[in-house]
This record gives C-alpha cells, structure tokens and sequence, in this order.
C-alpha cells in the first residue's frame, strides 16, 4: 500500500506521495499555482520551509471557528491561488475564502480530517451574500507521512473523524455504488492500519482510507452523525476530533436497526459484526474521553439539539431522530 498515485477526477487531482510535502513547490508549479498565498500553522510549517519560501505571502490561522477565521483572512489572502497547509480547519478556512474570492484552492494536508476532499465548509461570517459557489481544492498534495504524523491519541481522533466520513454517507438518499464502495474500502483500510503497532502501522494505507472516505461525503453528503458533532463542535465547543471519535461508535449504534443492511457491510469492513460495531469503533478510537472530559459544555446541550433538530441534513437520516433519540445518543457519549 505504500506506492504513490495520481488521481485525476473531474476537475480534481490528488497527488499521493511520499514525500509531497517537500515536493510541493514543484507540484503546485507544475498544476499552475505560481504566486499563490499559504494558509498554515507555525505546527504545520515546521516541516515545509521550501513551501513557505515559495509563497507570496503566509497567513496563519489560529484556533477558532472557520466563519470567524475566513471572514478576517478574507481582506488580506487576495491573490488567485490559495494553498492550505494543516488539517480540517486550515483547509475549510481556504475553502470558506475562496467560495467569496473565487481563488483556486490547492490542500496539503497534515492531518486526516478529508476536508482536502471535500466542497463541504461553512461560510464567511457576514460574506454569505457574496459567496459565489461553495470551493472544493483542484489540487490535493496527499503526504502519508504528513497526514499521520500526530500522536497515537489524536492520530486516532482524527481517523475516527476520517471514518465517520466513510460512515455518515453510507445511507443517505445520495449514496451511490461508488461513493459505497470508496467508504466501505476507506474504511477496511483505516481499521486494518489502527490493528497495527504505531511503529509497524502502514501510514500510507491509513492515509488512503481517509482519502477514500473523504471522497465518499463529498459524493453522498452526511446525515446524522455529522450533525451531531457539527452542532456539538459550535455550540458546546467540544474539539472537532475528539467528538468524532466520542460519538461515533453510538451512532454507528444507534443506525444499526435503521440501515441494517448498509451498517452489517461497515461492521464486515471493520471486521466485526453489526451486534459488536460499538465495541469495535472505541477499540480503534483507543476509548476515548466522553464529551464532557473533552470539554464540551452539558449547560447548552438543550441548544445544541434544537439548533440539530432544524438541519436539513438530519432528514437524511433513515427514520430520522426524535429529540428523545439525540438526548439519548449523546448522554451515551457524554
């Protein structure tokens, strides 16, 4: 699983490389991204000084929500080509500029969030009037390395946040033979590296399956279990990969009477089966923290559920929830 790939795929190239970060420069170059501006970390940065030398100009974006961050980068990343260096919100923060600026949007990214796959982000705070399509990256450069290179205990949280994607889309009323199959793959591939010893674990194939879940939510789009942690994440301001990795065994749970069929073919990829699911998913997270040692925040929980029960996208959740069953759901996680 560790040789390198280009995938072309309407209007989309993923470089998956060994090595990309460093080769970055020349890739963009070669993909007509010459005086592009770089969105990054000082984390990330530590390791791509050839790419921060070639940038027009660096941006760095701090902790926060993606509305707030883009609209105070919207003024200042001017040039035609954005380039993200980092994880999901560096990445949604490129694409949240771009939906305004209509700049061309390249991703490198340095965890396994799949936001590099996606057209799926939130919008500038205050800019929605002037969004002019929702910006996907042309040109992903993926790194195995750079992608895995996080600490057991978030590298872990960030693959459940990866195989939520693979997850979420698998019964939706846009899931397609194809976006199922990238999932169901994505997902085979992230579980079998997460079995493996950290020093021994095949990063490229962790790194692929993320790339294949993330390609499967961008085709099929998401339902309940991205709802939940989206509006978790923003109203009881629990980290982003730590509620994935908290919520999604229950949830995979929770759908297993209501897509029996699509949740038995997930548990097959994961190497259980559908009664054991729950078990299986917090064994590969390494059982994490609940929500409230993660930090969120149980007094505005009641907000949170009704700002989810109000999503379009709960709908597309085969028999969608009740109130009673979110309440019960994220209790379990808690």
């Amino acid at each position: 699983m560790s040789e390198s790939f280009v995938w072309r795929d309407a209007g989309r190239v993923v470089v998956f490389r060994s090595g990309g970060v460093e080769q970055a420069p020349r890739l963009l170059r070669e993909h007509g991204f010459d005086g592009f501006e770089l969105l990054t970390t000082p984390r990330a940065l530590i390791g791509a000084p050839e790419l921060e030398a070639a940038a027009k100009a660096t941006h760095a974006v701090p902790p926060g929500q993606v509305p707030g961050l883009a609209a105070e980068l919207l003024d200042r990343a001017r040039s035609s080509r954005v380039v993200a260096l980092g994880g999901g919100r560096v990445i949604d923060t490129a694409k949240a500029i771009a939906s305004v600026s209509g700049a061309r949007v390249a991703a490198i990214p340095t965890t396994l969030s799949g936001a590099e796959m996606t057209g799926i982000h939130r919008l500038p705070a205050g800019a929605e009037a002037r969004v002019e399509a929702m910006a996907r990256p042309e040109l992903v450069v993926a790194d195995p390395e750079a992608m895995t290179g996080q600490a057991e205990r978030m590298l872990r949280a960030s693959a459940m946040n990866a195989l939520a994607h693979g997850a979420d889309s698998l019964y939706t009323p846009f899931a397609n033979p194809v976006s199922r199959m990238t999932a169901l793959r994505g997902a085979d591939l992230i579980a079998a590296s997460l079995d493996q010893e950290p020093p021994d674990r095949d990063r490229a194939a962790l790194a692929q399956g993320a790339i294949l879940c993330g390609y499967a939510i961008d085709s099929a789009a998401f339902a309940i279990h991205h709802v939940v942690c989206q509006t978790l994440v923003r109203i009881c301001g629990s980290p982003h990969a730590e509620t994935n990795a908290a919520i999604l065994p229950r949830a995979m749970a929770f759908m297993t009477p209501r897509a029996p069929e699509e949740i038995a073919a997930l548990a097959e990829a994961l190497g259980t089966d559908p009664s054991e699911i729950e078990p299986r998913i917090l064994n590969l997270a390494g059982n994490p923290p609940g929500l409230g040692e993660a930090g969120a925040d149980h007094s505005k929980l009641d907000q949170a559920i009704e700002s989810m029960l109000i999503r379009p996208e709960l709908a597309f959740t085969p028999e969608p929830p009740a109130r009673e069953d979110l309440e019960q759901l994220i209790e379990r996680a808690w």
